[in-house]
């Protein structure tokens, strides 16, 4: 269910570097399952 709300993936606009957010925009990572090893995916294309 926390899936639905928060959702599993993201796609951001890059420019010269920087990743194109607005003034209140920011990504977090939330942890709802306890303290455990993660893998973290990054696709550039």
């Amino acid at each position: 269910m926390k899936a639905s709300f928060y959702g599993t993936s993201l796609q951001v606009i890059v420019r010269n570097g920087n990743m194109c957010l607005g003034t209140w925009q920011g990504i977090y990572f939330c942890e709802f399952d306890g303290p455990r090893e993660r893998k973290l995916y990054l696709a550039f294309s």
